[in-house]
């Protein structure tokens, strides 16, 4: 064996560690007779085959990716495909810390609500609110309150309202069988 291809067979088991590449093919993996191809420094180094693309890339101790290979002809660049696996993953964790959750709290109310209890549970939505978190409004009604569904209604209404300067209310409250709900947004601050 010459030292060329002695070369090429130890830098082809030392670059074949077991990578994921569920979205991408690489090395090997490329089944295309001809390639545009595009150097680490993302200057273009122009059209070739294939293998003999696998074997520069294998001569600078990198990897050859296919990065577009919907375009004509395909795209494959020379890189380290290890350390560009690793910084997509730093950027998706980074946007991933930066994503705000935001979360649904539901208050549960009743027609008859005393005057301490609609604080209490006012205080709550308000502070549900404040950690920008959404807040459901549920008034239930039991027995005969059904007849008097406007009653509820005004009910949710004052609890709206008293919620004006730190959410905001897109629809009306929905009856739907024994239940009147509404969905109070927070307002975003900048």
């Amino acid at each position: 064996m010459c030292g060329l291809c002695l070369r090429t067979f130890f830098i082809y088991i030392w670059r074949c560690s077991p990578i994921s590449t569920k979205d991408m093919q690489i090395n090997e993996d490329i089944n295309i007779r001809e390639v545009r191809v595009v150097g680490p420094e993302s200057e273009p180094i122009g059209m070739m085959s294939s293998q003999k693309a696998l074997e520069m890339a294998y001569n600078q101790g990198l990897d050859l990716v296919l990065i577009a290979p919907q375009a004509t002809p395909p795209v494959c660049r020379i890189m380290d495909y290890g350390k560009f696996r690793f910084e997509k993953d730093k950027r998706e964790k980074e946007a991933r810390k930066k994503q705000q959750v935001v979360e649904v709290k539901e208050i549960q109310l009743s027609c008859r609500i005393d005057v301490h209890d609609f604080e209490t549970k006012l205080n709550h939505a308000k502070k549900f609110l404040n950690e920008g978190n959404k807040v459901r409004v549920v008034l239930r009604f039991k027995g005969r309150e059904m007849a008097h569904t406007q009653i509820g209604l005004e009910t949710i209404t004052k609890f709206k309202d008293a919620c004006s300067e730190l959410g905001t209310v897109d629809k009306t409250p929905i009856l739907d069988g024994r239940f009147m709900s509404v969905i109070i947004n927070p307002i975003k601050t900048k």
